[in-house]
Parts: structure tokens; C-alpha cells; sequence
């Protein structure tokens, strides 16, 4: 209760940085998570709120040493360092990743709202994810909208392949889960 707590504070406080009326659900987290674990290697969590994703990941099996997090909300990075002892949380955006994960990613969870940031912030953030990503990697994002995310001029210039996965029901507002992979 005390995450849902913090979610609504901070939506009240700046909307613009939380984008969703209530945390995503566990069949959503779920969907986003799957096939990760264990052996998955190092992964990335962009926008991870109050962690919903992160706690799925965990209960994967994920080591807590082989997540990072990058949250702008200073109020949530608090919170997600106090939930999840061990796992690295950076209170920088999702374009530094270069910078925290030098030798790259296995796969990238996104909970950012690319439908409602800039083309040139949704560019910057998916050209540094590219570049992050370690070979066979990719990055799972999820929307609210009818469409990809990822404005297709942009996917198109950085050669990602778009792969639709399921609407998740059993969320509020229903969701459906994409994954992007370099091409």
C-alpha cells in the first residue's frame, strides 16, 4: 500500500513524469518480463515507477546485481532503493544508459510513455538502448495506445523490428506489450 501510496502522491505532484492513472498490473508485469531469468544476463528497466516491473523480474529469478534502473523521479529512486536493496537505481534519464552499462545489456524493460514524449527524446532514448543492447538483445515496451510506440520514422532510421505481443486485459487502462529488436 505504501507504493500505491507514493504512485498517487507523485501523479498529483507531476503527472507528466508518472503518465498512467494507476501502477500497471501483475499481468501486465508478467507479460513484460517473460522469458527472462536466472541466466538472462544484465537488464535495463527504464520508468520504473514504484517497481512493479522490477519486483516481476526478481521473482524471475533475476539476480538483484544484474538490474539497473533509470528513474528521472527522485521520489521514486528513495522508494525503489529502499524496496530493492542491491539493485542499482539511477536518477538519470534512459539516453545515459551508455554510461552506467559499459559493457551492455541483455534485454531492456520499458515502462517509459513514448507516445506522450518528444520525437527527438523517443529517438535519443531508443538510438542509446541500440547502442546499449548486447547482441540477440532487445527491449519490451508497453502502451496504452492502438499502435507501436516507437513513432515508425524513428524505428525505420535505427533498423529496429517491431514485434506485436499480447493486449494485456487484465490492466487498467488495457495494455499491449512490443518488442523491439536491432535489425
Amino acid at each position: 500500500m505504501a507504493s500505491l501510496g507514493l504512485f498517487l502522491q507523485e501523479l498529483v505532484r507531476d503527472p507528466r513524469t508518472v503518465s498512467a492513472v494507476v501502477p500497471s498490473s501483475a499481468a501486465l508485469a508478467r507479460a513484460m518480463v517473460a522469458g527472462l531469468g536466472p541466466d538472462s544476463g544484465p537488464v535495463a528497466e527504464f520508468g520504473p515507477g514504484t517497481g512493479v516491473f522490477t519486483r516481476a523480474l526478481i521473482d524471475a529469478g533475476l539476480p538483484s546485481d544484474q538490474l539497473i534502473l533509470f528513474e528521472v523521479n527522485p521520489a521514486f529512486c528513495v522508494h525503489l532503493r529502499r524496496v530493492f536493496p542491491g539493485v542499482r537505481v539511477v536518477n538519470q534519464g534512459a539516453q545515459t544508459i551508455a554510461d552506467p552499462c559499459p559493457d551492455g545489456v541483455a534485454a531492456i524493460i520499458s515502462g517509459l510513455p513514448l507516445l506522450s514524449f518528444p520525437p527527438g527524446l523517443c529517438e535519443d532514448i531508443y538510438s542509446a538502448a541500440a547502442q546499449a543492447l548486447r547482441p540477440s538483445g532487445y527491449i519490451r515496451q508497453f502502451t496504452y495506445g492502438n499502435r507501436a510506440p516507437l513513432p515508425e520514422p524513428i524505428r525505420a532510421a535505427l533498423g529496429f523490428h517491431v514485434t506485436a505481443g499480447p493486449r494485456i486485459w487484465r490492466n487498467l487502462p488495457p495494455a499491449r506489450v512490443y518488442t523491439y529488436r536491432p535489425g
